[in-house]
């Protein structure tokens, strides 16, 4: 697998509407190109322990930053995917909690 760093992932797409989530660079997982528009992907596990480590956050604090202040926005097309990683049976005990 070619790793494409964050970026050379900038660099490549600067007239491209795919935008970044601030001091989370390690947080990147991949790209995804839905409806003719690029997106980046991040792991919010991940996000979570860059705010406990880098921000000295607990985590029950981190995640309330995060869904008040990152994975409830909106601003515009190319507005990053915030992912939770799991096999299929987590997926739905996610959704199952969530409800």
């Amino acid at each position: 697998m070619v790793k494409i760093y964050t970026k050379e992932i900038q660099r490549l797409m600067e007239n491209d509407q795919t935008m970044f989530a601030d001091g989370f660079e390690g947080a990147v997982v991949g790209i995804t190109y839905t409806n003719g528009t690029r997106k980046a992907v991040y792991d919010v596990d991940i996000m979570v322990a860059i705010l406990m480590q880098r921000d000295k956050m607990t985590q029950e604090d981190a995640i309330e930053y995060l869904e008040y202040n990152v994975l409830n926005t909106y601003v515009g097309e190319g507005t990053p995917i915030y992912m939770y990683s799991g096999s299929y049976t987590d997926v739905l005990e996610y959704i199952e909690e969530d409800n």
